[in-house]
């Protein structure tokens, strides 16, 4: 008789989770919404150990499309999220109505991983204090008193390239350029000279990496502690590896001490935040100060180095296109007598590619963000409650043929003035918009420029047998990155 009760209260038990599981998968088809049918237990996210979330989202955004809605829903687990197709209604809720929806939902754990409570992932008021505070370090006249630190590692840039290209040779480009941008970002970031050109194993470059190439978790915990933050902060989980995390922060504090001592400085991004420190109404802490370095690494390090990676790649398949940015980079130097910051300013076309590049390869392919509170969709009765996120599909917005014509073949006349001028502000999304827009975007801008006017104003790019394509996408960074070494053949002009 035991056994039976038991039995009967198993099945019933089995029974209600059904009933529950299907009440949750029902959330968008009782609103009546458009959604991708999830299966139990990921929702519409089993495949992400396996796939890039770009590849992803373009497959849910193109089978989509047919619907004609503005917007489809998604399912992480049984968690309803949805995705904005639109691009009037991306731009209203990333502009006019962001304080509806002003948070990326990034996971961070200020107290056991004090690093990952940067600028990208705060929220609410802590958020706006902090990005009003540093928004005057990021003006274009900071960006040119730094720039003769973007100018000297350009020159031990080209110097390595000279020695190692030769006559003529294979490089795997991703690595190359990951040693230039690593001694910009420890110059500007943290004011130490890493040197990577002569001292490829450092630890400064091999920390770096292993943030992106090597994060703590897989692509679903990180999914999990997006939508389950508080969950991950009861449970004092860690987003970041422990053995980076405390040597960029044992820099911080050594380069915060000694300077505060010593009374020097140096036109670089950590004295700008050592004034704040000193500034009663900033009153910046030493923990804000080392997320704040630390994220400017981050977005310095790998999305610059992605850009101007698979800007070269795409150079080097198109030989034309290769040639004019190299006379605009040219003609720049020329102009103004060297590549200083009015040369580099002063790139039209080798603007062009680099925007393309972003196009076809954004870093973040998906936005993200996170309701404040209740926010009904204009003209809808469809209501986004308070903690849902929302994805805007960067990556396959910027390939989708409606606004740009075979989207998938770079080209950079895309981005003539007058070609943008008729095109969607919301079309192109690689750093955002509205008030959480990059805001180290001028800086990236700056440093992809210097990077790609180094090579390509001394060296010819073409593939090699080792040259892989089409690229695959990794599946275990967090950001856009190619699977594998990306390797072009390098010449001397």
């Amino acid at each position: 008789m035991a056994v039976q009760l038991l039995g009967i209260l198993l099945a019933t038990v089995l029974l209600l989770c059904v009933f529950y599981v299907k009440r949750k998968y029902a959330y968008w088809a009782d609103r009546k919404v458009p959604y991708i049918r999830p299966r139990f237990p990921y929702g519409n996210f089993a495949e992400t150990d396996q796939k890039a979330l770009a590849d992803i989202s373009a497959e849910y955004y193109e089978r989509m499309r047919a619907t004609g809605s503005r917007f489809f829903g998604l399912f992480f687990f049984l968690q309803p999220l949805l995705t904005i197709t639109d691009l009037d209604l991306i731009k209203t809720i990333l502009i006019k109505d962001f304080n509806y929806l002003p948070d990326r939902g990034v996971y961070h754990n200020a107290r056991d991983d004090p690093l990952s409570a940067h600028l990208f992932a705060i929220e609410g008021n802590y958020w706006r204090s902090l990005r009003t505070r540093l928004t005057p370090t990021f003006t274009s006249g900071k960006m040119k008193m730094m720039f003769p630190t973007l100018q000297a590692v350009g020159d031990s840039f080209a110097e390595f390239l000279t020695e190692a290209v030769g006559t003529g040779t294979e490089l795997e480009v991703k690595d190359v350029v990951v040693r230039f941008t690593a001694d910009i970002i420890g110059s500007c970031a943290f004011g130490i000279d890493c040197n990577s050109f002569k001292q490829p194993n450092s630890k400064f470059r091999k920390f770096g990496q292993q943030v992106f190439d090597r994060p703590r978790h897989r692509t679903f915990m990180r999914l999990f502690l997006r939508l389950f933050p508080e969950t991950g902060r009861t449970l004092r989980i860690k987003s970041l590896r422990d053995e980076p995390s405390e040597f960029f922060y044992n820099i911080v504090k050594d380069t915060v001490s000694h300077r505060e001592k010593t009374g020097i400085e140096r036109k670089d991004f950590m004295s700008l935040l050592i004034e704040l420190r000193k500034n009663d109404e900033m009153n910046l802490t030493l923990n804000e100060i080392a997320a704040q370095a630390f994220i400017f690494f981050g977005a310095g390090f790998e999305t610059s180095s992605s850009n101007q990676t698979y800007c070269l790649y795409e150079l080097a398949q198109n030989q034309e296109y290769q040639e004019k940015a190299r006379n605009c980079v040219l003609e720049a130097v020329k102009k103004h007598g060297g590549l200083t910051y009015e040369a580099a300013c002063d790139m039209p076309y080798l603007d062009q590619c680099i925007n393309e590049t972003l196009r076809l390869y954004p870093s973040l392919p998906v936005l993200e963000r996170k309701a404040f509170k209740d926010y009904q969709i204009p003209d809808s009765n469809i209501v986004i409650p308070k903690g849902m996120k929302v994805h805007i599909p960067a990556f396959a917005i910027h390939r989708d043929e409606r606004y740009y014509p075979n989207p998938n073949l770079f080209d950079p006349d895309r981005f003539l003035p007058e070609v943008v001028a008729n095109r969607h502000s919301c079309a192109f999304l690689p750093f955002g918009d509205g008030p959480r827009i990059c805001i180290g975007m001028r800086f990236g801008m700056m440093q992809s420029r210097v990077g790609l006017a180094t090579i390509l104003s001394r060296f010819k790019l073409s593939l090699c047998p080792r040259t892989t394509v089409p690229l695959e996408y990794s599946s275990d960074s967090t950001v856009l990155q190619p699977k594998g070494a990306l390797w072009l053949r390098l010449e001397p002009l």
